[in-house]
């Protein structure tokens, strides 16, 4: 009773959902691995097979392809910028400035507050004060 090309199954699922798409899934962590000069010519063959795709839409293709295809174009892309805003992160890691696209977002709040060096210093009054009268320390006898 399974029958294919969008026939229900035995059990009333429509069968078009377990078909495999012709265009291939680029895996992300596999992208990782490779330099950006292979990322570039990776993300030149997806648009090119995407721009194929595209013309067989017009003569009647598969629509489903070209959701998969966009999404490999993306993913090489993706890949791409992380990789590139890694990389510049450890180069501005121990310099005085980091770009502001670069810097951890957080909260205006968060951003504005006190460092905890700051927060931690004493006037010169305070450090009298508390070096006169330590806190005192002593036990009643039960």
């Amino acid at each position: 009773m399974a029958r294919i090309k969008g026939k229900l199954l035995k059990t009333g699922i429509d069968s078009r959902r377990f078909m495999r798409p012709a265009c291939a899934a680029i895996k992300a962590h596999e992208l990782r691995n490779k330099n950006k000069a292979e990322l570039v010519k990776i993300l030149d063959e997806q648009k090119q097979q995407l721009a194929n795709i595209r013309v067989q839409k017009v003569a009647g293709g598969k629509l489903q392809e070209i959701g998969e295809a966009r999404k490999n174009v993306a993913r090489v892309l993706t890949v791409i910028n992380q990789t590139q805003r890694e990389q510049l992160r450890l180069f501005y890691q121990k310099k005085r400035f980091t770009p502001l696209d670069l810097r951890v977002k957080k909260t205006r709040a968060m951003r504005r507050a006190l460092t905890p060096f700051e927060k931690s210093k004493k006037t010169v009054r305070e450090q009298k004060k508390l070096a006169h009268f330590p806190l005192r320390k002593y036990a009643v006898k039960a």
